[in-house]
Parts: C-alpha cells; sequence; structure tokens
C-alpha cells in the first residue's frame, strides 16, 4: 500500500530544548509519506554539546542520497558549512557530537518509493563521541565549570571524505596534576583506537603543544578519578591537509576546503608562501566568493581573507575581504606573504582559488643601442647561468660579481622592433628556466626600451599559469624602485656608449662627404 501524503497536523520537525530527548521521521514505524520536509534544531544549555545517535535507519537508497535524504547539521540547518553528513539507503549514520550548543537534522522525501524512516535519540553534556567534520570545538563536560569526578569521555576526530592529518590545538587547559598524570589526564592517540601510537598524556596546568596526527585519524581521551578537579580544557581541531599549508615553490596554487563547494565553518587556516631572499610574492584572484560584508558596521566582520606581509600575522596587512569581488593582485614586499582564511559559525560560501607567482627582482636599462639586464645570484642560487638567456640560449647571462648579467646589443638575441602606441621600441623576452627533471618550468619576462628616451621596463608574460591570468602584470616600477642600483661603472659605460653612437653618426657623415667629393673630382 502507498503511504500517505504527509497531512497538515502530522508531527515534523519542531525544536527540541529539553536536556535529553527522541524523535523520529513521521508515521514512524510505518511508512514515511512522500514529498515531506522536517527540521528539527536541538537546542541545549550554551556551553553544553548534543550527542546525536539513531537506533533505526532505512530510506529510499541513491548513491548521491538524490531523493530521500536525511542531513545532520553542526549549528543551523541549511547552512553547507555546518553540515556533517547526507545519508540515506540502510546504514544508519555514525553517533555525533556537535562542536556547540546547536545541531540539526532534516529529513526529506520525494514522490516515490517510501520506507519505514529512523528513529533518534540525542542527550546533552555528551562526553566525547565521532567527529567527522573538517573542524570543530571539543570541551571537557561542564566547561567552563569544574569538571564531574569519576568521567571518562573519547572523541574520535576523523573520516571526512578529503580529510588530511589533523592539528589539534589546546585554547585552555586545567587539570588535576600530578607525576605521569595518573589521576586525571587527557590521552591523545595517533589513530582510531588506543592501539595507536600514543601522541602524549598530560594534565595540570600547562597548555599542551599544538599536536599534529599523522593520519585522518585522532582520537581523545580525557578521564577524571573520585576527587580533585579543574576548570577541564577547550581545544579547536582542523584538517591540516587543506587549511594549514607552506609553499616554497616558486609558483604554485591553492584553494579554501572544499572548494568549490562549500567550506566549512568554524575555520581559521593559514597558507604562508616562502620564497628565496631578494623574492617578491605576487598573488592572483581566480575566484572569491565569501559571506557578505556586515550591514551593521559595513566591515568584512564575519567570513573573510586576509593577506600580510611577512610570514606572521604581525606583518603589515595588505588586505582584508569579503564578499563576491574581483580582486586585483596582490605583491609582497618581502619574500613572505601569509594568507589566512576567517570564518565564523554560520553561512558559509564558494571559497577562493588563488595563484601565486614569485617575483624575480631584476633590474633592466637601455641605451639607444644595448639591454643592461641585472639579477642578484642569490635570487636564482640553485639556476646556473645558462638557464637565465635573452631571447635564445646563446645569449645566456654571465656571473659578474654578485650579480648574473646580460649586456646585449638590439641587433642579437631575437631583439626585434615594433611600434607600440605609436612609438618605436625595442622588445625582447628573458627566459628563467627553473625546470626539474621532467617538469618543465620556464617564466618569461617580456623587456622593452624606447630608445629616444633610453626608458626600460620589464613584464611578466608567463607566469603562474598564463591561461588563467586575465592580462600580464608590469613590474617595473616596484622592481625599478626596490632592484639594486647600476654601479657606477655600468652607468659610465651607458654614457660611453652614447658617445659612441654620436660618433659613430660624425665618422659616417664624414666619410660621405669624402665620398661625395671623390665622385665630383672624378
Amino acid at each position: 500500500s502507498h503511504p500517505p501524503l504527509c497531512p497538515p497536523g502530522i508531527k515534523c520537525g519542531g525544536v527540541l530544548s529539553a536536556p535529553s530527548g527522541n524523535f523520529s521521521s513521521p508515521n514512524f514505524p510505518g511508512l514515511y509519506p512522500y514529498e515531506t520536509e522536517c527540521t528539527w534544531l536541538i537546542v541545549v544549555a550554551e556551553g553544553s554539546s548534543v550527542l546525536l545517535s539513531f537506533s533505526h535507519f532505512e530510506l529510499e537508497y541513491h548513491d548521491a542520497c538524490a531523493y530521500d535524504y536525511l542531513q545532520v547539521y553542526n549549528g543551523a540547518a541549511r547552512d553547507r558549512g555546518n553540515l556533517l553528513g547526507t545519508f540515506c539507503g540502510h546504514s544508519p549514520p555514525p553517533p555525533f557530537s556537535s562542536a556547540w550548543h546547536v545541531m540539526a537534522v532534516v529529513f526529506r522525501s520525494d514522490r516515490h518509493v517510501a520506507k519505514h524512516g529512523f528513529a533518534a535519540a540525542y542527550r546533552k553534556d555528551a562526553c566525547g563521541g565521532q567527529l567527522t567534520g573538517l573542524s570543530g570545538e571539543i570541551t571537557s563536560p561542564r566547561y567552563p565549570e569544574s569538571y564531574p569526578n569519576d568521567a571518562e569521555c573519547r572523541w574520535s576526530i576523523g573520516g571526512a571524505s578529503g580529510g588530511g592529518p589533523l592539528t589539534l590545538v589546546f585554547a585552555d587547559f586545567q587539570m588535576e596534576g600530578g607525576q605521569g598524570c595518573g589521576f586525571d589526564y587527557v590521552a591523545l592517540f595517533d589513530g582510531p583506537t588506543v592501539t595507536a601510537p600514543r601522541l602524549g598524556r598530560y594534565c595540570g596546568s600547562a597548555r599542551p603543544p599544538r599536536t599534529v596526527s599523522s593520519s585522518p585519524h585522532l582520537l581523545i581521551i580525557f578521564k577524571s578519578d573520585f576527587n580533585i578537579g579543574g576548570r577541564g580544557f577547550k581545544a579547536h581541531f582542523y584538517s591540516a591537509g587543506e587549511c594549514q599549508e607552506v609553499f616554497t615553490t616558486i609558483k604554485g596554487n591553492f584553494s579554501s576546503p572544499q572548494y568549490p563547494s562549500f567550506y566549512p565553518n568554524n575555520l581559521k587556516c593559514q597558507w604562508s608562501i616562502q620564497l628565496p631572499p631578494g623574492y617578491r610574492v605576487k598573488v592572483f584572484f581566480l575566484d572569491m566568493e565569501l559571506e557578505g560584508r556586515s550591514s551593521l558596521t559595513g566591515g568584512c566582520d564575519y567570513d573573510h581573507l586576509s593577506a600580510f606581509d611577512g610570514g606572521t600575522e604581525n606583518g603589515s596587512l595588505l588586505g582584508r575581504w569579503c564578499g563576491r569581488e574581483s580582486l586585483a593582485p596582490v605583491t609582497s614586499r618581502s619574500n613572505r606573504l601569509l594568507l589566512v582564511l576567517h570564518t565564523d559559525r554560520n553561512t558559509a560560501k564558494r571559497g577562493f582559488s588563488v595563484s601565486y607567482v614569485g617575483v624575480v627582482p631584476m633590474n633592466v636599462s637601455c641605451t639607444r643601442t644595448d639591454f643592461h639586464i641585472q639579477i642578484p645570484v642569490q635570487s636564482l642560487a640553485p639556476l646556473e647561468r645558462n638557464r637565465i638567456y635573452l631571447g635564445t640560449p646563446s645569449c645566456a647571462a654571465q656571473v659578474v660579481g654578485r650579480n648574473f648579467k646580460i649586456h646585449t646589443r638590439f641587433d642579437t638575441c631575437g631583439t626585434e622592433s615594433q611600434r607600440r602606441n605609436n612609438t618605436s621600441v625595442i622588445v625582447s623576452t628573458l627566459y628563467i628556466d627553473f625546470s626539474v627533471g621532467d617538469q618543465e618550468d620556464i617564466h618569461q619576462y617580456e623587456v622593452q626600451c624606447e630608445p629616444k628616451k633610453k626608458e626600460a621596463s620589464v613584464t611578466l608574460i608567463a607566469g603562474p599559469d598564463p591561461s588563467r591570468l586575465s592580462q600580464a602584470e608590469n613590474l617595473v616600477d616596484a622592481q625599478q624602485r626596490e632592484g639594486e642600483a647600476m654601479d657606477a661603472r655600468e652607468i659610465k659605460s651607458q654614457d660611453t656608449s652614447d658617445i659612441v653612437f654620436i660618433s659613430i653618426c660624425i665618422l659616417a657623415g664624414l666619410l660621405m662627404v669624402i665620398a661625395v667629393v671623390g665622385l665630383v673630382l672624378l
């Protein structure tokens, strides 16, 4: 027999605020109705958490749970950043422990195929549980009040799809002390069970160090004895693979966790780009959609992405962004740049995708006849001089003192004359070959000279991924400000080359006069 459509008066969803309780799909244990959507919001006392478990589970199966499904949210419903999982079929969801005092459950059925549904129970002040989100917060029971005696809690963290190693950071820690931590303690294991290697056992009032697992699983055990307690602990965890990364390559790209799907809530992620001395870091924003600005302050008070010059948040702020913006590239003033993503407890969005390239420090100048290019050797320390060339490999750099130098005439090294903006300019391409093995990685800079004014410029034309950059970025202003000034000998050589050029012109004129006179006399 077909189940009835959900009548208007049927009990379906609601707010559950008692310390513990049960709820189930409509008509349970009978067949649930078609085209039904129910949302249960579980709200317990602030500072507590919620443990949710399922005693029965049977929904229509689909490999992507696109028909009938049940969703569990670590906070308010419908916020993708809070989604702990979507479930269907016959396999019940694991027990869930919320990261704060609110949890939501959404049940939805379509217009075909009904099953018996589910039955669930929850309780407040849950002690332990299975945490599968990419990030979250755990506290000892009753925190920040004194924890109970004779407590034993187990939190098993991990199992999120695509999750990497986990990082655990204690924000607060105060427990009964004692040699060997034999009374009250927190023990950490590098895996899902106590048979995994132990990462540490802690007690007293000293905060445990930041801990990183070697796998996507971490087990935390809290135990108290029959007397003497303390405030307990508060700790945050996050997936280190997607959320804490250091880049040292000359170019790269990265994105927010789960991009282009919605990023998780309650994150603080850091991406540190650290390049050799002399470099600057240029970041290109390929896509960005975060939670928007505050309607009260107009600022990025909720989710936001920040860039700092240098390797820490103490460095000068290069920018702070939120919402949906098309951003211009950002360039550091040093060889390090830090990007930090903060997300709050609700309203997640698609996130961001960026690429970066290390800007090689160089000084480019020209006379009416020659290019002069100078790059500090320390900036390209791993490269041989033949990896740096103008136009063709035969025009490779020379090592002069502490610099790679290329000093070449306009009629060599693939240089050509072009008309740009009704001005005659001399153009060539500088190649810097960072390739390793079969991985080709050649950066290209266009060098340009306007001989009449003796003005040179350099433009990055192939860096992070030319197909993904909307336009080449002219780097000459910053480079000429920050590049090393050429020494007096080079300046003198420029002046000398001008004198030579004028002398050649005068000599050519004299020869023409002599030739004309010779023809007349003949």
